[in-house]
């Protein structure tokens, strides 16, 4: 079977993470796959990373420059905790570049640490219940940490809500965050897996995608245009490299 964009198949929900999360996670979110056979599906970069509930264990979803595929089975249900923006590596205590591209059970990072966490969820009668336990385990281990990194995190939403095109992206970031550019990286590199022009491209084309969802009936010139590219064919070549298709092919 071709493969197919991850939320295009099966059951997806997600909601904002309720208090007791919400110091370190945005949202909390549930995907159910068909009964019958799945076909491979596609992850997006996102910029973010997920802690999963996924066959009866925690992994860590790390940050993505490039399309993952992922074979699941029929009926599988995965249950994830979206990290906030500058969170997840103080939460776990490791560097976003060691898990960058990665899915690892979260063992491989903690190691004993993590048994500790998964025995505290029990067998659950349904959806509801499971979900239940493992915002009070997940909670238990966030209250009282302060594992938001803030000057990542507003580095983040200067990204998030977009430059002028004439403005340089690095240089700005030092003049805001007050840091030097091997600084700058470095601290990129251990929040988000990469560096701001990668973390810029892949919110840029969040963006592209949210007005694209907004203004279906307007032209993909124009949406690009809106959405801080350069022209058309620039959009379709970052759209190759983030997704394996074109804008067009997406809506």
């Amino acid at each position: 079977m071709e493969p197919v964009l991850a939320q295009t198949t099966g059951y997806f929900r997600e909601r904002p993470a309720p208090r007791g999360l919400s110091d370190a996670f945005s949202a909390v979110w549930v995907h159910r796959m068909d009964e019958r056979a799945v076909p491979p599906i596609v992850i997006t970069p996102d910029a973010t990373i997920d802690l999963q509930w996924i066959d009866g264990r925690f992994r860590v979803a790390g940050p993505d420059k490039e399309p993952q595929i992922e074979t699941l089975a029929a009926g599988a249900v995965i249950i994830g905790f979206r990290f906030r923006p500058g969170a997840a590596a103080g939460w776990l205590g490791v560097p976003a570049g060691e898990i960058l591209g990665g899915r690892l059970d979260l063992g491989e990072v903690w190691d004993t640490r993590a048994r500790a966490l998964t025995d505290r969820v029990n067998a659950a009668p349904d959806l509801v219940d499971l979900m239940r336990q493992l915002e009070e385990t997940v909670g238990m281990h966030t209250q009282g940490r302060d594992a938001l990194d803030p000057q990542m995190g507003r580095a983040f939403d200067v990204i998030h809500e977009g430059l002028s095109p004439e403005t340089p992206l690095v240089p700005f970031l030092q003049r805001h965050l007050h840091m030097s550019e091997r600084t700058l990286r470095r601290r990129f590199d251990d929040t988000f897996g990469y560096g701001p022009k990668t973390l810029d491209r892949i919110l840029r084309f969040h963006r592209f995608r949210r007005l694209q969802r907004q203004q279906g009936e307007a032209s993909t010139a124009l949406l690009a245009i809106e959405a801080g590219y350069a022209d058309q064919a620039h959009l379709i070549r970052e759209s190759r490299r983030l997704t394996g298709v074109t804008p067009s092919a997406l809506a």
